[in-house]
C-alpha cells in the first residue's frame, strides 16, 4: 500500500471516498457502508457542546393550518381536514458560524419545522435554498471542513473553500444562489424555506407520491446588500434574532404559505434527470406548486437553552402518510442527525419537553443518561413478549415496496455531469443588476485564492455561461477570453 493511500480509522485502504454504496444507481444507501458511517459518526463528535453546523439559531412556536385538501396524496392525520391546526416549533439558523457569529453574513440559512402531530413528531429540516452543494453524504464532512476555520490558524480560509468547490462542480447551482442578491436575507421573516430533498407522501391506498416542500414567506422577500450585511455584523450581529423576537413580541406574527410539488413514481422512473438529486430542482412548469396550508409563528420561547439550544430536529422523524426517498443526502442525514443529537444532548434527547411528541412514545428503549420519564416503570423491556397489553408492531403502517434498487456498490454520483443546465437557467433569469451583485459577491469571496484554484472555478462558471466567468474574472482583475 502506498504511504499516501487514504485509509479508514482502522488503517484499511479506501478504494472510493467519493460515493456511498447504494442499491442500484439511484437506490437507497446501504447500512453496511462502513466508510460512510465512520465518517459521519466521527464528524458528529468533533465538537462539544454546540451543534457542528447550524450552531446559532433563533426559534418560535406557532401553528400549521390546512387550507387545501391533499388527502388524495397523504393519509397523515394532520392533513385530514381543511382548517385543522397542528402546533409547531420552527428554528432558523446560519450554517457555518459558531453560536457567537453574526446573523448577516453570506451563508445559507437553516429553516426547520417540527410538527407536533397526534401520530408523533414530523420534522422538516431544510434551508432557505431549494438545492445543496453536494449530492452524496460521504462528502459532507469534507465540505464542512473546507468551510470551517483553518485547522492551523483557526481563521477562515478562502483557498480551502474554493479548492473544494472548484473540484465539486455539482455545487454550481447552490453557489450561484448563495452569492446572488438573496445572499443575505433581511432577517428570518423575509426568506423562503425549502425541504430541499425529495420526500414522499402515502395515501389511504398506500400509493406513494414523491414530493418537495416549499415555505413561501408572506412578508415578502427582502435582502440586505453585502455592504449593509457587513455593517450590521459589526454593529448588530444578532440582527435577525432580534427582528424575529421583537416582531412576535409586538404581535406581528410572521406567516409562510406551505406548498408542494408532486411527482408520481411513474414520472420519476421516466425522468431523464435523477429526481432525487438535491443539487437540482424540479421544474415548476412540469411540476407546478399547489397550496397545502399556512404556518404562523405567534409565541416566543421562555428559555433559550431549554427550548432552542436543546431542540433537536431530525429528518428521520416522519409520521404515517409521510415518508422518505432514495435521495442520497437525505439518507445520510437520516442517520447523521439523530446520531448528532444523541451525542450533543444525550441518548434520551427526545424526552426533553421541547422534543417530546404530544402522542405517547411506547417502546422498549430504556436507561441512558437523563431518562426523564418513568423509564418504562415495571413494564417489560423486551419484545416479542406475552403481555397482550404491551406495545406491538402494526402492519397497517407498512410502506409500499420501494422499487429503486439493484446491485449494491459505490456508484459514481458524478456520472451525471450536467452541472450547468440548472445554474444556467437561474443565471439567465437574472437582471444585469442582479448579475453585477453576483459577480461582486463572488469576486470578494475569491479574493486572495491561488491562481490555479481561481482558474478552475472560472472554468466551472464558463460551463454555465461565458458571461458568468467573464464577470467574476473582471471583479478579480484577471483576463478571461
Amino acid at each position: 500500500m502506498c504511504p499516501t493511500t487514504l485509509t479508514t480509522d482502522g488503517g484499511a485502504p479506501i478504494a472510493d471516498n467519493q460515493n456511498s454504496r447504494t442499491s442500484g444507481r439511484i437506490g437507497p444507501i446501504a447500512i453496511d457502508d462502513v466508510l460512510l458511517i465512520e465518517k459521519l459518526a466521527h464528524f458528529n463528535r468533533e465538537n462539544i457542546p454546540e451543534r457542528r453546523v447550524h450552531a446559532k439559531g433563533a426559534a418560535a412556536y406557532g401553528t400549521f393550518t390546512v387550507t387545501n385538501d391533499i388527502s388524495s396524496f397523504s393519509s397523515a392525520a394532520l392533513f385530514s381536514s381543511i382548517g385543522k391546526q397542528t402546533p409547531i416549533f420552527t428554528r432558523f439558523s446560519s450554517v457555518i458560524g459558531s453560536r457567537g457569529s453574526a446573523d448577516t453574513v453570506i451563508n445559507p440559512r437553516g429553516f426547520s419545522v417540527k410538527f407536533y402531530t397526534e401520530q408523533g413528531n414530523w420534522d422538516i429540516v431544510g434551508n432557505n435554498t431549494p438545492v445543496f452543494f453536494i449530492r452524496d453524504p460521504i462528502k459532507f464532512p469534507d465540505f464542512i471542513h473546507s468551510e470551517k476555520p483553518d485547522p492551523q490558524t483557526n481563521l477562515p480560509n478562502a483557498e480551502y473553500v474554493w479548492d473544494f468547490l472548484s473540484l465539486s462542480p455539482e455545487s454550481l447551482h447552490q453557489v450561484t444562489i448563495l452569492f446572488s442578491t438573496r445572499a443575505i436575507p433581511d432577517g428570518f421573516r423575509h426568506m423562503h424555506g425549502f425541504g430541499s430533498h425529495t420526500f414522499s407522501l402515502l395515501n389511504n391506498a398506500n400509493t406513494r407520491t414523491w414530493v418537495k416542500w416549499h415555505f413561501e414567506t408572506q412578508q415578502g422577500i427582502k435582502n440586505l446588500t453585502t455592504a449593509e450585511g457587513m455593517r450590521l455584523a459589526g454593529t448588530d450581529p444578532d440582527y435577525a434574532t432580534r427582528d424575529l423576537f421583537n416582531a412576535i413580541d409586538n404581535g406581528n406574527f410572521p406567516k409562510w404559505t406551505v406548498r408542494i410539488q408532486t411527482m408520481t413514481e411513474a414520472q420519476a422512473a421516466a425522468s431523464v434527470e435523477n429526481p432525487f438529486d438535491v443539487t437540482k430542482i424540479w421544474r415548476h412548469a412540469q411540476f407546478p406548486l399547489r397550496d397545502v396550508g399556512v404556518i404562523e409563528l405567534n409565541r416566543n420561547v421562555q428559555n433559550y437553552h431549554a427550548e432552542v439550544e436543546q431542540s433537536a430536529f431530525c429528518p428521520a422523524n416522519v409520521v404515517p402518510g409521510i415518508g422518505l426517498s432514495p435521495d442520497r443526502m437525505l439518507q445520510g442525514r437520516v442517520f447523521a442527525y439523530p446520531d448528532a443529537q444523541r451525542y450533543r444532548i444525550g441518548t434520551n434527547y427526545q424526552q426533553l419537553p421541547i422534543n417530546a411528541p404530544l402522542s405517547p412514545a411506547q417502546n422498549y428503549q430504556r436507561d441512558g443518561a437523563m431518562a426523564l420519564s418513568t423509564n418504562g416503570g415495571a413494564s417489560l423491556n423486551y419484545e416479542p413478549n406475552s403481555d397482550v397489553d404491551a406495545p406491538k408492531q402494526d402492519s397497517r403502517f407498512v410502506e409500499p415496496l420501494l422499487r429503486q434498487g439493484g446491485a449494491t456498490a459505490r456508484y459514481n454520483h458524478r456520472v451525471d455531469n450536467d452541472y450547468y443546465s440548472h445554474p444556467r437557467a437561474l443565471f439567465n433569469l437574472m437582471t444585469p443588476a442582479e448579475k453585477a451583485v453576483l459577480f461582486a459577491n463572488l469576486g470578494g469571496a475569491m479574493a486572495g485564492v491561488s491562481d490555479a484554484v481561481v482558474l478552475r472555478q472560472l472554468t466551472n462558471f464558463a460551463g454555465v455561461s461565458a458571461e458568468y466567468a467573464q464577470g467574476v474574472a473582471a471583479e478579480l482583475g484577471i483576463p478571461w477570453p
